[in-house]
This record gives structure tokens, C-alpha cells and sequence, in this order.
């Protein structure tokens, strides 16, 4: 079944992203306009939810339905809370400040798993970098209510989208340079019992090498048989911006082309969870029916 997308939004101001799903309404970041934007698939409205979230990226919810963000312009891990106010849960890794996270993927233990890259668009110009790295952490909720960070890769250059897998034993990251010297691939990380990762098996690998013409993964979720999809490809080569299905050993079952140059994030939502929500680097919010039955671990 070919997905047709539809356009819902498309924004001048450039750069959507981060699309959750709560059970009755759809979440986007709208970066560069620092927002969060609320679709309700009843009406068809789509409203500004938050305002002032200083170039918040991507978002997730816990079991409890609380809403985390990646603040890229505050360099921190964030929490909404349905006072409105925007509480900063993390922000440093060994007294140094973070880079600026980009995306997150929680567990059922509450622990948050995000990508820590280093975005010149998202944060302050004048902003440096005081990590020699740039990689994957895990913020842990302690007793007294705080976090903390733990660095728990040590080969990633520019780790981008995030997923944990539905049975908890596998994270899914996308290692997603620009460089063409380096590597773009969807990498597989087994969990260990005491939070720490196993060494990364590589389920995808994009085009590399001196051409640099792929582009690869961005944003990805889960569908309910515990497949991969995800926003990858662009306009400047490869086979182009599109949607890819990958099964959980990495064998591409399905794409899906999308009419917009670089698709960003994907997430599943709408009452029977087989709506796919699409975002982009140009403003875009489109969704399309599918085949496929999502799955996130809230709602």
C-alpha cells in the first residue's frame, strides 16, 4: 500500500520536528519559532500548545504521560508540566554543559535515553562546545526527584534519532553526519541489565565515501511488530527524501517517498494508531494513512 501524504501545515518561519502522540492529539516542535504546535485530527485544528521553548527539538512521553523535550537552545532535557511551566531536569555531564540535544526515547524504568550532537542552527551563535564528545547519554531519575547523566556511547560522532525497542533490551540510534567521510547508519546497541550498551550492530548503512550524496536517518519510531521507521534521504542524491520501514534484523521492508526536500521525524497517531505524522526541514506537517498499526509506549 503506497502512503499518499497530505498536507496539514506548512510554515514559513522553517524547521519542524518531534511529533508525539497522547492518545487524543498529535505534538510537533516548530524549532526556529520556538513552539510546540498541537493538531486535534477531530477538527483538523492545529493550535500553538507551548510558545518560548528556546528551539526545542524532539519529544516523548513517559508511562505517567509526562512530556519530556530536548531544549537545544538551553542545552538541557526539559519537562512540561500542565501548570505550563518548563522545568529543566538535565543539563550538564560532568559539570560541563550538554551540546545541544536533539532527540530522546524513554523506558519503562523512566530512564531518558537522548542524542547529544552539536546543532549550530538550534542553539546561540555564540554558544561552545565544553564536551570533547558527542554522543549518546542517559539521564536517570533518583529519589529526590533529580537526574543523573551518564555517557553511554563512546563511538558516535553526531548521534541523531533514538528509539528503545518495545522488550527494553535494544537501543536504536541513528549515527547521522553530514561529513561524507563519515558514517551514516542505523546502529542497534544491546542494553545491558545495569543501563551500560553492548558493542552496535549496523542494520542499515547509507552511501558515504567522497560523493556524500545520502543523506541519512533523522527521526524514527516503532510500529506494533517492533519495526523501524523512519525520515531519511534528501533532494541533493541517493534514491531521495522518504520514509523507510526497516524490521528489527535491519532488512528494508517497505519505502515510501515524501514531496518535501528533507523529511525530519515521523511518529504514528489518530484513534487506531495507522496515521503516520511527518515533519520537515522546510515547515511541512503532513500525514498519511497506512497499512501499519503504530506503537509507543504512551498512551
Amino acid at each position: 500500500m503506497a502512503w499518499k501524504f497530505e498536507l496539514l501545515a506548512r510554515y514559513e518561519v522553517p524547521l519542524t520536528e518531534g511529533p508525539v502522540w497522547d492518545g487524543e492529539f498529535l505534538y510537533f516542535t516548530h524549532i526556529q519559532a520556538q513552539r510546540i504546535m498541537r493538531y486535534e485530527p477531530k477538527s483538523g485544528s492545529i493550535t500553538p500548545w507551548r510558545t518560548g521553548t528556546n528551539f526545542t527539538n524532539g519529544l516523548a512521553f513517559d508511562l505517567q504521560g509526562r512530556l519530556f523535550g530536548c531544549c537545544s537552545g538551553g542545552r538541557s532535557i526539559v519537562r512540561f508540566d500542565p501548570d505550563g511551566s518548563m522545568v529543566t531536569i538535565a543539563d550538564r555531564l560532568d559539570g560541563k554543559r550538554l551540546n545541544t540535544p536533539n532527540d530522546l526515547a524513554l523506558d519503562r524504568k523512566g530512564r531518558i535515553w537522548f542524542t547529544n550532537p552539536w546543532n549550530e542552527g538550534n542553539v546561540d551563535r555564540n554558544a561552545k562546545e565544553e564536551l570533547d564528545n558527542r554522543s549518546v547519554l542517559r539521564a536517570d531519575p533518583q529519589s529526590d526527584g533529580s537526574y543523573s547523566v551518564t555517557r553511554v556511547t563512546f563511538d558516535t560522532v553526531q548521534p541523531n534519532g533514538i528509539l528503545v525497542s518495545q522488550d527494553q533490551r535494544t537501543l536504536y540510534v541513528a549515527e547521522s553526519n553530514y561529513d561524507p567521510k563519515k558514517l551514516r547508519e542505523l546502529r542497534a546497541y544491546p542494553i545491558r541489565d545495569d543501563g551500560s550498551l553492548g558493542p552496535y550492530g549496523v542494520l542499515h548503512t547509507f552511501g558515504g565515501g567522497a560523493d556524500g550524496v545520502h543523506r541519512g536517518i533523522d527521526g524514527m519510531c516503532l510500529d506494533a511488530a517492533g519495526n523501524i521507521v523512519a525520515t531519511a534521504g534528501w533532494e541533493l542524491g541517493g534514491p531521495g527524501p522518504m520514509l523507510y520501514v526497516w524490521s528489527p534484523a535491519g532488512r528494508v521492508l517497505e519505502t515510501h517517498p515524501v514531496p518535501a526536500l528533507r523529511p525530519t521525524n515521523c511518529a504514528f497517531g489518530g484513534p487506531d494508531m495507522t496515521t503516520i505524522f511527518v515533519t520537515t526541514t522546510q515547515g511541512h506537517f503532513f500525514k498519511a494513512q497506512t497499512s501499519r498499526v503504530g506503537w509507543a509506549m504512551y498512551p
